[in-house]
């Protein structure tokens, strides 16, 4: 009997509830290596935290000097060791014997000035200057940028005869002015590219529920952009705050002076030695404002100089 052409092909395997059939092994998903996570040496980590301390320390010693002294007998700021007694008669002596109050108050209006209106020209410049499309619109943010190219001891000359031919020579006005002259440009390009970071499909849902232009900026864009109010907000109170080129040129009289330029009269020329005494506790004192400043933005910081880095 001949086999049929059926017979001769090929049987495949049969799987059977004692043997099972072959089942190819199933692949592990490919993890990529993290990185940054390398083991580092016991060598390694000691000079690295070795290094942070050090860091640390340059920057914190002079600071913790200064608030330490501020504290020792006049006769004793100078010296590095420990003091024969804690006193406040330095903070007493600076109270009463000099102007550091006027100067102080001088220094709080003018920064809070300088501030105030240095967000709202940047917000208001920067949210025109990231939104609409006008004519010199380049030309106004070369501008800005070209501002920032000059340093401040070219500029006291041409700021000094506008000021003096307007009659605010001696006036805590001039001074607002010309802070602003240094903040402003610097902000406004903060704020651009903050603003870039928010989508605008906001305003044009804005318009559509009928705000006009200023309506959007005011009531949308403002609030989402606290991060970048608070950085141009730090920025500008501390230029006003520790600014002495400007002060010396513009204020004439005692009573007009600013904190950081009331300060030098407590450093006579030589031969005669610096007071050290008031200083400290003048430095100690002056940290006070900033710090608050530093407190309410601290959490806006972070966000707001890294807009605009990144997009997508």
């Amino acid at each position: 009997m001949t086999r049929s052409h059926d017979d001769t092909a090929p049987i495949a395997p049969v799987a059977t509830a004692d043997v099972p059939a072959a089942v190819p092994p199933a692949r592990t998903p490919h993890r990529p290596r993290r990185r940054g996570h390398r083991h580092r040496s016991p060598m390694a980590s000691v000079l690295l935290h070795a290094t942070l301390l050090l860091a640390v320390f340059v920057a914190v010693f002079p600071i913790a000097w200064i608030g330490f002294a501020s504290f020792k007998p006049g006769q004793e700021v100078a010296q590095l060791g420990m003091p024969s007694r804690f006193t406040l008669e330095n903070y007493r002596s600076l109270l009463s014997t000099t102007d550091f109050v006027t100067w102080f108050r001088n220094s709080v209006v003018v920064a809070i000035f300088t501030m105030l209106i240095g967000i709202s020209m940047s917000a208001t410049a920067g949210y025109a200057i990231s939104r609409f499309n006008f004519p010199g619109k380049r030309s106004l943010m070369w501008t800005f940028l070209i501002t920032q190219m000059f340093p401040v001891s070219i500029l006291i000359v041409p700021i000094y005869t506008i000021m003096s031919r307007l009659g605010l020579i001696n006036t805590h006005i001039a001074l607002v002015i010309a802070y602003c002259t240094i903040a402003v440009p610097f902000c406004t390009w903060m704020l651009k590219g903050y603003f870039d970071s928010i989508p605008s499909d906001l305003d044009e849902a804005a318009h559509i529920d009928g705000l006009g232009p200023f309506g959007t900026f005011w009531r949308v864009i403002l609030p989402l952009a606290r991060p970048g109010l608070a950085v141009t907000a730090f920025y500008t109170f501390l230029t006003a705050w520790g600014e002495v080129a400007y002060a010396s040129a513009f204020l004439n009289t005692d009573d007009r002076y600013t904190l950081a330029y009331g300060m030098q009269i407590l450093v006579p020329r030589p031969p005669a030695l610096p007071h050290w005494d008031l200083l400290t506790a003048a430095a100690v004192l002056i940290t006070i404002p900033a710090g608050i400043v530093f407190f309410f933005a601290q959490r806006h910081l972070v966000a707001g100089l890294t807009a605009g880095a990144t997009k997508g």
